[in-house]
C-alpha cells in the first residue's frame, strides 16, 4: 500500500512541475491579415472539395464490393441445395 502511495505521490509531483513547461506563450497576437486568412480558407475548400468524390467512390465501391460477396454466397447456397 505504501509502494502505491508513494508512487502516485512522484507521478503527481513530476505532474505539476512539468506542467508549466507546457504553457504557451501568449505575449504575442496574431497579426496576420484577412488575406493570408482567405487564402488558407481556398487552400482549406480545394481540400474539401477533392475529398467529397473521393468519399462517395469509397463508399460506392464497397457498396459493389458487398453486393458481390453477397451474390457469390447466394450462388454458392443454390448450388449446395
Amino acid at each position: 500500500m505504501r509502494d502505491v502511495r508513494t508512487l502516485l505521490t512522484t507521478i503527481a509531483l513530476v505532474l505539476l512541475v512539468v506542467s508549466p513547461a507546457m504553457a504557451v506563450d501568449t505575449s504575442q497576437t496574431y497579426n496576420s491579415g484577412i488575406l493570408v486568412l482567405a487564402f488558407v480558407g481556398f487552400c482549406a475548400l480545394l481540400i474539401v472539395a477533392q475529398l467529397v468524390p473521393a468519399v462517395l467512390a469509397l463508399f460506392g465501391m464497397t457498396k459493389e464490393a458487398v453486393k458481390s460477396t453477397s451474390g457469390k454466397k447466394l450462388a454458392a447456397s443454390a448450388k449446395k441445395h
